[in-house]
């Protein structure tokens, strides 16, 4: 390892300025009850491994993205100052419908120079915010959406923003043709075999069906512990660059912390199409929360996130010194990250490279099974059941939701009020994060065991699993239900859950 510096003034400045560009929390950015806050859809230019690259952001009045104090409304002016039309979704809030921000539904998308108004009250936790266009998310534009609580301030810790991104310097078109044609990765391999050597999928959606039933559990139990890498499909596009708050481990963001620090890293994953592992090396960590809701510490120091998905860490630091958190691309080598250090440390430069491939992601959901929300889904009968079959392939590059893609789907219905059970069952040799809008859901059964599981946005789905998610329906309106890998997204993987007045 040699001696940690920057490169070159070009280099030096743009990185600097990227670094500037995220909200620092625990400065009192704004009051309590706060003002209008002014955010724009606009273009910025990064460093990448000392090529400029031009991408998309979210400007607030202290970098990308915002952070809201305990208690604050998220009153907000979103200005598009981007030459295409756009709107914003806040992953993980539950605004009005109208203010959810998926074009045309019911709000058609900004126009450029055009501003919009939202108002509602922010949920407590580490959320983030992004183009519900999959193109225009695949350029960057998106930002941490951090609302500090009351329990945060008393806590006393340094808080801490990894926002993680996969990046490509081709156009997101050109890096969705490259999947589509099966040439994305290697010359055309995915998941570790030959186009030619996948196991068939395209026959193995199923219809939708109101109530799970016990033939489809049987027909699941098969030993997932029996999977390994060479199975699945984990990664259909190999990109340019995996970024924490958009630098790369060749000029990683430093973040000095006290001796004997008390850190809370809080962890988003807005990559387009990779899943991560978190690894705080010597450090043990406490995992307190996920998709901004606060589950019974877990420790460790692995812990895994599919895209869309949130972590918040705990770490306490001992004494002086350099503490690496890495981000480990899943059934790869790649990496990215970035350094906790005090202000009297030697820092030295890590390789982009680990020794060694990161495994797969919760295969045999070991993690998902682990996490146990502090504030349950009060007990109630259930009202109505429904299974979605997860199914796609490579080639042709098609994914959907029981058989169907967006535009022929079937909705998935529920009236306000009722206690919904959805199961997610992945037929499928990739794994699919599903994010459901308007709404925070309850894992309750994993591969046919009950359990009271987290509270989430998104839940991850691996490979011929099933998960059930347990929720009370919300305003009466049409919200999304999709798989956030983007290029699952924009070739189909995505319905409506459509809730109807009681």
């Amino acid at each position: 390892m040699t001696d940690f510096t920057r490169r070159g003034l070009l280099a030096a400045s743009v990185a600097a300025t990227a670094a500037a560009q995220f909200p620092r929390m625990g400065m009192g950015q704004t009051p309590k009850t706060g003002p209008t806050t002014r955010l724009a859809a606009t273009s910025r230019v990064l460093d990448i491994n000392g090529r400029a690259a031009t991408v998309w952001g979210l400007e607030g009045p202290s970098g990308q993205g915002l952070t809201l104090d305990p208690g604050q409304r998220f009153r907000v002016d979103l200005t598009n100052d981007l030459p295409d039309p756009t709107l914003i979704h806040w992953h993980g809030q539950i605004p009005p419908n109208k203010q959810d921000g998926v074009p045309d539904m019911p709000m058609p998308a900004l126009k450029p120079g055009e501003t919009r108004s939202y108002d509602y009250a922010a949920l407590p936790g580490t959320f983030w915010m992004h183009a519900h266009i999959p193109m225009q998310e695949m350029r960057l534009l998106a930002a941490p959406l951090i609302v500090r609580s009351e329990e945060d301030l008393a806590a006393d810790r340094q808080e801490v923003v990894m926002f993680l991104h996969d990046f490509a310097f081709k156009s997101p078109a050109e890096v969705l043709e490259e999947i589509a044609g099966g040439h994305a990765r290697n010359g055309g391999h995915h998941g570790g075999m030959p186009m030619e050597e996948q196991p068939p999928m395209s026959g193995m959606d199923h219809g939708r069906m109101e109530v799970p039933g016990t033939a489809a559990k049987e027909e699941h139990d098969m030993p997932m512990q029996g999977m390994n890498m060479q199975d699945m499909d984990l990664n259909d596009y190999d990109w340019d660059a995996y970024l924490a708050n958009d630098r790369t481990l060749s000029d990683p963001e430093l973040v000095r912390v006290e001796r004997d620090g008390r850190v809370r890293l809080r962890v988003i994953n807005a990559s387009a199409a990779t899943v991560f592992w978190i690894d705080t090396g010597e450090i043990e960590a406490s995992l307190v929360a996920v998709d901004g809701h606060a589950v019974e510490p877990v420790t460790g120091s692995r812990f895994g996130l599919a895209m869309g998905q949130r972590l918040d860490l705990d770490l306490d630091l001992s004494g002086a010194g350099v503490w690496p958190v890495l981000a480990l691309r899943e059934g790869a080598r790649e990496r990215t990250g970035l350094i906790l250090a005090t202000s009297e440390a030697r820092v030295t430069k890590l390789d982009m490279l680990a020794a060694e491939a990161a495994p797969a992601f919760d295969v045999d959901l070991a993690q998902e099974t682990r996490l146990v929300a502090l504030a349950p889904l009060p007990a109630r009968k259930v009202d109505r059941n429904h299974m979605l079959m997860l199914g796609g392939s490579m080639q042709p590059y098609r994914w959907t939701i029981s058989g169907k893609t967006w535009g022929e789907h079937i909705p998935v219905e529920a009236q306000s009020g009722e206690r919904v059970e959805i199961t997610f069952h992945n037929m499928s040799m990739m794994g699919h994060p599903m994010h459901l809008h308007g709404h925070v859901f309850q894992v309750v059964e994993i591969n046919g065991q009950r359990i009271s599981g987290a509270r989430r946005d998104t839940v991850y789905v691996p490979p011929m699993a099933m998960v059930t998610v347990a929720l009370d329906a919300g305003e009466a309106a049409r919200w999304m239900l999709h798989c956030h890998h983007m290029p699952h997204l924009e070739t189909g993987m995505m319905t409506e859950f459509a809730v109807a007045s009681a």
